[in-house]
């Protein structure tokens, strides 16, 4: 019988074994050192990752998943007459996209769909899990992606940047900036707006400080939140996501509040110590 195959790419930060008990299908991203090309969560761990920056000084490139690497992916499940969905990182920020989108081009026959979260790490996360618990209510593959494009916009993502040397390597910020926020102890809270990462402002001070204003920005509208789930992602800041999965527990009604670790591409470009809320709107919510 055919089924409906949802696949997501290594950016969306799903606990393991979220991903293999709903069966999703993870494609790699690339992070790339020198000749080197490296599957991101496959051939190379944060821990290493960070290892390797702290040794050599630079950060690594990354690289989306070429039409190749999709078609890879998805021809199993094509030759088998199931549907495919995938939802891809934003493309304001990468060409994965567009890869896919060129990938599903090459089976014009098959039922394949892709969708563009607008958003990265967690957030797509909450998109894929909403597919999946669609799909095993029986809905249909149009009626997913219908779903997932109403629910989109309401995808809230806010993170603390605990260092600015990570978006000074990548360069996202400039020499006198990562200086002066060193100096002056900023710390910069990003939020993705229209798929792309936007600094939403600055805190001056400890990152507690920082990490309790994002804290309190997402508890102001909890009456707006979706109750399903509230993902708490971070990249080596366990404590403090430990922390933040237990006010937000208390404080708001949503049946799950879980945590995820950031993968490598993610943790090359904000670095160590990094942390975020990110849930859903409801839908009359959305603006």
């Amino acid at each position: 019988m055919a089924k409906l195959k949802i696949f997501a790419d290594s950016t969306s930060d799903l606990p393991k074994e979220w991903i293999d008990r709903h069966d999703i299908g993870i494609i790699p991203l690339y992070v790339v050192f020198g000749n080197e090309q490296l599957r991101d969560g496959v051939d190379i761990t944060p821990a290493e990752l960070y290892e390797r920056v702290s040794r050599s000084g630079s950060l690594p490139k990354t690289a989306a998943p070429s039409p190749a690497d999709f078609m890879a992916a998805f021809e199993p499940y094509v030759e088998q007459g199931d549907s495919i969905l995938y939802i891809s990182l934003s493309s304001g920020l990468s060409a994965t996209y567009q890869n896919a989108l060129i990938a599903a081009a090459e089976y014009p026959e098959a039922s394949i769909r892709v969708v563009d979260s607008l958003n990265l790490s967690s957030a797509i996360g909450l998109l894929v899990m909403k597919a999946v618990y669609a799909a095993n209510e029986g809905k249909s593959l149009d009626e997913i992606v219908r779903m997932l494009e109403t629910a989109r916009p309401a995808v809230e993502s806010e993170f603390v940047i605990d260092t600015l040397e990570y978006l000074y390597k990548g360069g996202r910020c400039s020499g006198v900036q990562n200086l002066l926020g060193s100096l002056l102890n900023i710390r910069p809270v990003i939020k993705v707006i229209d798929g792309k990462m936007t600094p939403a402002y600055k805190v001056r001070g400890k990152k507690e400080k920082a990490m309790n204003q994002m804290l309190q920005n997402a508890l102001d509208k909890e009456q707006r939140m979706d109750n399903d789930l509230i993902f708490v992602v971070h990249t080596y800041a366990e404590d403090e996501a430990q922390y933040l999965q237990q006010v937000l527990k208390e404080k708001t009604n949503a049946r799950e509040v879980a945590i995820s670790t950031a993968g490598c591409v993610i943790s090359s470009h904000c670095g160590p110590k990094t942390i975020g809320i990110m849930y859903c709107k409801h839908s009359g919510f959305i603006s």
